[in-house]
């Protein structure tokens, strides 16, 4: 049984409050016994798309990057680069839009690496025994740092049903073509009779597969490679899923991407999830989302599968109702964590210590 350490927040609260929370659950879970001298210390956190405002805020971590530090290793912020199109589809329009959101070395101390690169060209493939894969791609910068810390923002999600410390570490450390192997089963399908030919989906599609025939969208499956921006940004709900299983296989490849990115790496990875401005859809909205529940709080753990189990039972605890499935039923987030015990990635049962 794994332990998941938790410390509850009020509404409104300051930003020094959360930091320090941060610190207590660090110093209860004794995450700084991880840390080595002059070992990379990649940092994997999502600084938001344009205009979007529920991601971690920059101020609230401030303080463990400072701890982090002091066992003298080489600590740095990171992430990769987007599948869909945005501000973070290339190293440079993404670093720009993390130092708009205060996540700058002169704020915070430490500098901030696109870990899969300029074009997303910079990764390596990993070996695993998964169920789907039998390889997986990983961004370089996080396959070299020898330790590794996870700061998930918790939140649902349009084909996921949910979005954290798993999918921050499957989808969050792989390169566009890593992504896009996850999202490969995702076959969107257009209800003409709910189709206003507005044209956003042709606008925001990467591979160019959208067109209009008839006065309707019509997508070309040949050409679509399932990233699901056609979904998110249709206003009229005239785009879905092409068949149920496709949700099932995003997130089981998505555990099992989790899998190479932790190869090699047990004692040398900590996890925190914030529950606060939980939104129904994740942070690369480039839109302010009007939160779902009241802050929760946050947790931290050395195990990723037990830190989501905890996420999702207090979610369920906290509101009374399973909000998650309730937002998307037809994507059961119970998949990635299912998966990637199966996986051996950690365990769905735990002990919640509270702080």
């Amino acid at each position: 049984m794994s332990k998941v350490w938790f410390s509850s927040l009020k509404e409104n609260v300051s930003a020094e409050e959360i930091s320090g929370k941060v610190i207590q659950l660090y110093e209860a879970a004794g995450f700084d016994n991880i840390f080595q001298e002059d070992e990379f210390v990649a940092i994997k956190i999502h600084f938001g798309e344009k205009n979007n405002t529920g991601h971690i805020n920059p101020q609230w971590i401030k303080p463990l990057l400072s701890y982090i530090k002091k066992k003298k290793c080489k600590p740095f912020l990171a992430d990769t680069n987007t599948l869909y199109r945005g501000n973070r589809q290339n190293s440079i329009d993404h670093l720009l839009q993390a130092y708009e959101h205060g996540f700058s070395i002169e704020n915070l101390g430490v500098p901030i690496i696109i870990a899969d690169g300029l074009l997303s060209k910079n990764y390596s493939e990993i070996p695993i025994e998964g169920k789907h894969l039998k390889s997986v791609k990983v961004a370089n910068d996080i396959l070299h740092s020898q330790s590794l810390v996870f700061l998930s923002h918790v939140t649902g999600h349009i084909l996921t049903g949910m979005g954290a410390a798993i999918k921050n570490m499957g989808m969050g450390c792989a390169p566009r073509s890593g992504k896009q192997i996850q999202h490969a089963d995702v076959k969107p399908r257009v209800n003409p009779e709910r189709c206003r030919a507005c044209g956003l989906c042709i606008k925001w599609c990467p591979k160019g597969a959208i067109e209009f025939y008839d006065g309707v969208a019509r997508i070309d499956t040949k050409k679509c490679y399932g990233c699901g921006e056609c979904i998110a940004t249709c206003r009229y709900q005239a785009i879905k899923n092409s068949f149920s299983g496709s949700s099932m296989m995003l997130q089981e490849k998505m555990a099992e991407y989790a899998l190479g990115v932790l190869k090699d790496k047990q004692g040398k990875c900590c996890f925190f999830n914030f529950l606060t401005h939980i939104t129904g859809e994740c942070d690369c909205l480039s839109k302010a989302q009007k939160k779902v529940t009241n802050d929760i709080g946050i947790l931290a753990s050395y195990d990723p599968v037990a830190i989501d189990k905890a996420t999702t039972d207090l979610l369920i605890e906290k509101t009374g109702k399973d909000l998650l499935k309730k937002l998307w039923p037809d994507n059961d987030y119970n998949i990635q964590i299912n998966h990637a015990e199966e996986l051996g990635l950690g365990f769905g049962s735990y002990e919640l210590i509270e702080i």
